[in-house]
């Protein structure tokens, strides 16, 4: 039974059907199902799926978009129960699209895999400058700072992020990035202490940053 609506929610994520999505969710929730199995094994396949049209050119822009919105609502649905269920929260991550990028989807995928894992996360949006991005680590103490890029040439801000942050007296938060035309290399050469290729994988990697590379919460992406 549970595994017919987590079908029918990732069904509803492809076809961008708000009003199912969060009615589906909601029924869930009602039915006590564990949280972390309606994001992990419903609302995450789905935005997947709809990723892979976009990738194959099935899918574009506003499709995406709209999927992603779709996943939004079912997540506030869900973030309550996530807040009751993670007594203790597992890391605090500042993520945001880089100065002048306005591209988000890829980075809030991201951030749909990490609350499910049990992180707190602040989402600064698009566009967000090197400053913006130190002050929000200030403020809310956070131990990971994540940015995304999807253009080549909005690429140097992290560069330009991670040395302000560097030359800040904040010298121990890890800072991990991503995004289309990103690469392990560059993510070495400016010194970056992750690159996430996959946004699945971001989990797993913000863990081993922390140094609690065994903890989980809930099912865990895979």
């Amino acid at each position: 039974m549970n595994g017919q609506i987590l079908r029918q929610v990732a069904e509803a994520v492809v076809q961008r059907d708000c009003k199912a999505v969060e009615s589906f969710t909601a029924k869930m929730a009602e039915r006590r199902m564990d949280v972390f199995q309606i994001i992990n094994e419903g609302l995450i396949p789905g935005m997947l799926a709809a990723s892979q049209k976009f990738r194959k050119s099935e899918f574009f822009i506003p499709e995406l978009l709209m999927a992603s919105r779709a996943v939004k609502l079912g997540l506030h649905v869900l973030r309550p129960l996530m807040r009751e269920k993670n007594k203790q929260v597992v890391g605090r991550v500042v993520i945001g699209s880089v100065k002048f990028d306005l591209h988000d989807i890829g980075k809030n995928l991201v951030i749909i895999v990490l609350e499910g894992n049990g992180f707190d996360v602040i989402d600064l949006g698009v566009d967000v400058s090197p400053e913006k991005f130190v002050r929000a680590v200030e403020k809310h103490d956070a131990q990971i700072l994540a940015m995304s890029s999807l253009l080549t040439s909005t690429m140097p801000w992290m560069k330009t992020t991670i040395q302000l942050l560097r030359s800040s007296s904040m010298t121990g938060v890890k800072i991990l990035i991503g995004g289309a035309p990103v690469t392990q290399v560059y993510a070495q050469n400016i010194g970056a202490d992750g690159y996430c290729r996959e946004a699945t994988s971001a989990p797993a990697i913000a863990k081993d940053l922390l140094g609690i590379k065994g903890l989980q919460s809930g099912n865990e992406s895979r």
